[in-house]
C-alpha cells in the first residue's frame, strides 16, 4: 500500500466520523422532538488498490419500525375515538346526576310527588296548591335545562365534525405536498439524505395527526411515497389530495336531525371530492370513517345524544300524558234477535280525539281464531302516512293512521278500507259506530283513548293538564315537520290555567268540596304507582320487549344506564391509553433516541476520529523522513 492510499483512506474514514458526530449531534439535539426518527449512517466500503479500502458515506438511514408505526396509528384513531366518546359521556352524566342526589331529575320528580302527597291530605290548604305547582315547575324547569345541556353538545359535536374536516384537508394537502418532493435514491436502498429524511419525518407526523381524526391505511412506494387511504379503502391522498367538504349547521335542537338524504338532512355530512373532477363520495352516508374524533363525534350527533333526548322527551310526554289522557271504553251495541238483525258492536264518543289520539280494537279473527290488536291513529297531516308499528309502545299491536284533514266520509271510507271488511264502521264525527262482521270477526274491545284541553279543568273528571308543550295539549301528533314528542322535554311547562287558579288542582268539578281529594288522589296515582309502556327509542328495553313500570322506576333506568354507558366508556378510553402508551414505549424503543446508547456512540466515534487523524499524522511524518533522504 503506498503512502497516498494510506492518506485517502485515513482521510475518508475522517469525513465518516465528522458525519457520524454530526448526526449523532443531530440526535441528541431532537431527542425531546415529537415525530423525529433516530437517523444512523449508511457507510459502505469502496475498494482503492489492492490492499487497502475507503469508507464512503452512501445516505442516512431512519431507524423505523414500520411495523410498530402501523400499529401506533391504528391505535392513535381507536384512542382519539374512546377519548372523545368518555369525554362527552361524562358530561352527559354530570346532566343526569347521581341517583338520589340533590338537584337532580330524581330529586325534583320526588319533591312533587312529595308536595302531591302532602296536597291528597290537605286539598283545601291553599299553601299545599301552591307547592305542588311550584314543585311541578322546578320539573318541567330541570327537563328543560338538561335538554338544552344535551342539544348544546350535540351543537358542539357538529362543530367539532366541521374543525376537524378543516384540519384533515390541512394535513392531506401537506402530505401530498412531500409526496411530490421526494425524489428517487440514486443509491437504491432505504437510505436518503438528511433533508429528505427531515421530509420523511415531517411526513409521518403529519399521517400520525391525520390518524388521531380518522381511521386510516398508509401504503409506501419505492420512493418512500405514501398513499393514504380510510379504513374502508377509498384514497385520502397520494401526489394529489383528495378535498373533505362539511356543510356544518349553525343552529342543532332536538328536532334537527341527519338523514342519508341530503334533502332531508338538517345536519352536515363529510364529503369527499376526489381530485380533478373524478366525483365525490359521501363519508357519512357510507360510514366510511369508522374510527378516531371524526367518527366519535358523529356517532354522539347523530345516536348517543339522540338517544338520551328521547329518554327525556318520553319521559316528559309520559309525566303529561299520564294526567291528560283518558281512555273511555266504547258503549255495547246488543244485536236484536234474528239472523237479519244488526251485528253487535261498540259505540264509542271521538268527539275529543286530538292528532296523534288512538282508537283502540281488539277483535277475534273468524278464521283462525285468533286475536288481533288494532291501534287506529287520528293524522292531521296525510304525508306521514303510512305510520309503522313503532308509534305505539305495545309489540303486539297494527298501528293504522287515518287522515281526518278531509271530510269525515273520507275517514269512514279508510276506516273501513283499513280492516278490509273484518268489521264495519259508521256514525258521524262525534260518534262513532264499529260493528262485528259476523263471518269474519267479533269484536271483544273497543275504547278511545283522548286528550283533554289545556281549558278543560273542570268537566267532572280527574285528568287535566297539568303539564303542557309550550301552552298546548299534549297528544302525540305527528306531523311531516316531526313528531310532537320530539324535543318535548324542552318544552315542557305548567299550565297556566292553573298556576292563575291554583283550586283546579283540586276542584274537578262546579260542585268539588273545596277538601275534595280525588284530583290529588288520582295525580299522585298516576305519578307513582300506575305502570306505562315506554319506546325502545329510549334505549330501555326493546321493540318487542319494551320496558314497562313506573315513571320512577322508567327513569331510574334510564339515569342509570347513563351512567354505565359513561363509565364503560371511561374504561375503554383508559385500557385504549394504556395500549397507545405501550405502543408509543416501544415505538420510542425502536425508533426514538436513546441518551445512553448515542453517548456510547460519541465515544467511539471520538477514539476512531483520533485513530484517523493518527494515521495522518505518522503518514505526514513518513512523507518528512522519505523527503529528508533526498
Amino acid at each position: 500500500m503506498s503512502l497516498n492510499d494510506a492518506l485517502a483512506i485515513a482521510m475518508s474514514g475522517l469525513r465518516a466520523n465528522q458525519a457520524a458526530m454530526s448526526l449523532v449531534s443531530s440526535n441528541v439535539a431532537n431527542a425531546e422532538t415529537p415525530g423525529y426518527v433516530r437517523k444512523t449512517l449508511d457507510q459502505v466500503t469502496s475498494y482503492s488498490g489492492a490492499y487497502g479500502a475507503n469508507v464512503v458515506v452512501a445516505g442516512i438511514n431512519r431507524e423505523l419500525d414500520q411495523y410498530i408505526q402501523a400499529q401506533l396509528r391504528t391505535e392513535t384513531s381507536g384512542a382519539s375515538y374512546a377519548a372523545l366518546r368518555s369525554s362527552v359521556l361524562q358530561q352527559v352524566q354530570s346532566l343526569y346526576g347521581d341517583p338520589g342526589a340533590i338537584g337532580t331529575l330524581e330529586s325534583a320528580f320526588n319533591d312533587l310527588t312529595t308536595a302531591l302527597q302532602a296536597l291528597s291530605t290537605s286539598a283545601d290548604n291553599q299553601s299545599a296548591r301552591i307547592s305542588v305547582l311550584n314543585a311541578a315547575s322546578t320539573l318541567t324547569q330541570q327537563l328543560n335545562s338538561m335538554t338544552q345541556g344535551i342539544q348544546t353538545l350535540r351543537g358542539s359535536a357538529e362543530t367539532g365534525i366541521r374543525d376537524s374536516v378543516a384540519t384533515a384537508n390541512n394535513l392531506l394537502k401537506q402530505i401530498a405536498s412531500i409526496n411530490n418532493q421526494l425524489m428517487a435514491n440514486p443509491l437504491g436502498g432505504t437510505s436518503t439524505d438528511a433533508s429528505t429524511a427531515a421530509l420523511l419525518d415531517q411526513r409521518d407526523q403529519y399521517v400520525t395527526q391525520l390518524s388521531e381524526l380518522m381511521d386510516i391505511r398508509v401504503t409506501t412506494n419505492s420512493v418512500n411515497q405514501v398513499t393514504v387511504f380510510t379504513g374502508s379503502g377509498i384514497q385520502l391522498v397520494g401526489n394529489e389530495a383528495a378535498t373533505l367538504s362539511f356543510n356544518s349547521q349553525a343552529t342543532v335542537n332536538a328536532n334537527t336531525t341527519w338523514s342519508s338524504d341530503p334533502s332531508q338532512s338538517q345536519l352536515g355530512s363529510v364529503v369527499l371530492e376526489f381530485p380533478g373532477g373524478g366525483g365525490s363520495i359521501n363519508l357519512t352516508a357510507t360510514g366510511a370513517i369508522k374510527s378516531g374524533k371524526i367518527a366519535a363525534y358523529t356517532e354522539l350527533r347523530d345516536k348517543t345524544l339522540v338517544t338520551a333526548q328521547n329518554q327525556l322527551d318520553q319521559f316528559a310526554a309520559s309525566l303529561s300524558s299520564a294526567l291528560s289522557d283518558q281512555t273511555i271504553a266504547g258503549t255495547a251495541i246488543t244485536a236484536p234477535p234474528g239472523p237479519t238483525g244488526t251485528p253487535s258492536g261498540f259505540a264509542l264518543d271521538i268527539s275529543g280525539m286530538k292528532s296523534g289520539n288512538v282508537i283502540h280494537l281488539t277483535y277475534t279473527d273468524a278464521a283462525t281464531n285468533q286475536q288481533r290488536q288494532i291501534s287506529l291513529v287520528r293524522v292531521d297531516d296525510p304525508r306521514v302516512l303510512p305510520l309503522s308499528n313503532d308509534v305505539t309502545a305495545d309489540p303486539n299491536d297494527q298501528v293504522i293512521g287515518i287522515d281526518f284533514s278531509g271530510s269525515f266520509s273520507s275517514v269512514l271510507n279508510q276506516l273501513n278500507a283499513a280492516l278490509g271488511g273484518n268489521v264495519t264502521f259508521s256514525g258521524t264525527s262525534t260518534s262513532l259506530s264499529v260493528l262485528n262482521n259476523p263471518a269474519f270477526a267479533r269484536i271483544d274491545s273497543a275504547s278511545v283513548t283522548v286528550t283533554k284541553d289545556t281549558n278543560a279543568l273542570s268537566d267532572s273528571s280527574p285528568q287535566l293538564a297539568l303539564f303542557t308543550d309550550n301552552g298546548s295539549a299534549y297528544s302525540g301528533a305527528i306531523r311531516a315537520s316531526g313528531s310532537q314528542i320530539t324535543g318535548l322535554a324542552g318544552r315542557l311547562t305548567v299550565n297556566s290555567a292553573l298556576i292563575n287558579d291554583p283550586a283546579k288542582l283540586v276542584a274537578y268539578g262546579s260542585s268539588t268540596l273545596a277538601g275534595d281529594t280525588t284530583r290529588p288522589s288520582f295525580i299522585l296515582n298516576q305519578l307513582s304507582t300506575a305502570t306505562f309502556t315506554f319506546g325502545a327509542q329510549s334505549g330501555v328495553g326493546s321493540a318487542n320487549a319494551p320496558f314497562k313500570g313506573t315513571l320512577l322506576s322508567f327513569m331510574q333506568q334510564f339515569t342509570s344506564q347513563q351512567g354505565a354507558d359513561a363509565d364503560a366508556a371511561k374504561q375503554l378510553a383508559d385500557g385504549q391509553n394504556v395500549v397507545l402508551s405501550t405502543l408509543q414505549q416501544k415505538m420510542s424503543t425502536s425508533s426514538g433516541v436513546n441518551m445512553d446508547e448515542e453517548m456510547a456512540h460519541l465515544l467511539s466515534l471520538q477514539n476512531a476520529y483520533s485513530a484517523n487523524a493518527r494515521v495522518m499524522s505518522a503518514v505526514n511524518d513518513m512523507y518528512k523522513t522519505l523527503m529528508q533522504v533526498f
